[in-house]
């Protein structure tokens, strides 16, 4: 039976610093929404909360169009089927994911925008916004395409305890590489140093950040960089001939627009042969199941460890999403919708 009515909460104004009370508003309206020919009526379970969000609501050129004023917030979900439209490949019961729906209980999605979701051994449905989805996609493709790590080789990764960060600490340790950590507090560091197994993990707010670092690692061969900013710029010193430089993202700079210093420690690019290079994981579509067969193929072994930081309830979608921004999560980021109750763990 379907509700009466549902939520969902849309972009109220663009933030010019951080997110705010004022960026989000929630409405409930009519239930009337109806699958058309190869469409579905989806019943959202999960959201994903990622820091790239940020750039999604600001206007400008970028790799996605800014997300409306007065829409629904853009961003990825799994959720069920509850209808399917006339020709629709889909059946009601169908766990899916897309990225067309964004923040609400209920959307109806074309065909063509959407994933049906099989379950691998050893995973569950959530995994498909963290290893299984975008989050494990850019840690995969980043890291082995962009960074080209290899054995024996020295990776350090930023935002390390993050949602992509601690799965590029893991996959580098598969291939063999030694991994670094950088995080923001010691609870972190020893998360990934006990739990995911780094060689060592660093603490960028301890005062001895610069010296732990040039004693612990000394240079590398591969910096995954999550954050950007002066420890992006400090890196730049650390490089071995031939370094790579991986451009994932730059939180530290979200929310400051541009109005950072800048990096000043480039020309070791130059003196190292090293590169510095951005990539998005869009690029690599056609290549997702070569990604998510790999990381599959861990969750069944059990070697692939993942943390998620889940949040109840839509309503509060709007104030988790600023913990991205002030180190308040260890791990993915998620929203769950209750509702059906097909979402659950």
């Amino acid at each position: 039976m379907s509700p009466s009515t549902y939520t969902r909460i849309l972009l109220n104004e663009r933030p010019t610093t951080t997110f705010n009370d004022n960026s989000f508003r929630s409405e409930t309206v009519p239930y009337d929404l109806k699958a058309g020919p190869n469409q579905v009526v989806l019943k959202n379970e999960w959201l994903s909360l990622d820091p790239a969000m940020r750039g999604w609501v600001s206007e400008g050129r970028s790799y996605l169009p800014p997300v409306p004023l007065n829409s629904v917030m853009r961003g990825g979900t799994v959720g069920t089927v509850v209808e399917a439209g006339p020709g629709s490949t889909f059946a009601v019961g169908d766990s899916v994911t897309t990225f067309v729906a964004g923040w609400t209980e209920y959307a109806v999605v074309d065909d063509k925008d959407l994933q049906k979701l099989q379950v691998p051994p050893g995973a569950q449905l959530l995994d498909f916004l963290g290893p299984l989805g975008a989050t494990g996609l850019t840690a995969y493709f980043g890291l082995l395409d962009v960074g080209k790590i290899k054995a024996g080789q020295t990776l350090v990764v930023s935002g390390a305890a993050g949602a992509v960060g601690s799965i590029v600490c893991q996959i580098g340790k598969k291939r063999g590489a030694k991994v670094y950590a950088i995080a923001g507090s010691e609870e972190k560091c020893q998360w990934l140093e006990k739990d995911l197994g780094v060689e060592k993990a660093l603490n960028y707010k301890s005062p001895t950040f610069h010296k732990d670092f040039i004693e612990k690692i000394g240079y590398f061969d591969v910096y995954f960089d999550n954050v950007g900013g002066e420890i992006l710029n400090f890196a730049l010193t650390r490089l071995n001939q031939n370094a790579r430089i991986v451009l994932c993202g730059g939180i530290s700079d979200y929310n400051g627009l541009g109005s950072g210093k800048g990096l000043t420690n480039y020309f070791n690019l130059i003196a190292m042969r090293g590169t510095m290079q951005g990539f998005i994981v869009f690029d690599y579509k056609e290549r997702y199941g070569e990604a998510i067969q790999e990381l599959a193929k861990y969750l069944a072994e059990g070697s692939l460890q993942r943390k998620f930081h889940i949040v109840e309830g839509l309503e509060n979608a709007s104030s988790a999403i600023r913990l991205l921004f002030t180190g308040g999560n260890t791990g993915k980021l998620v929203v769950h919708v209750p509702g059906s109750g097909a979402g659950k763990l």
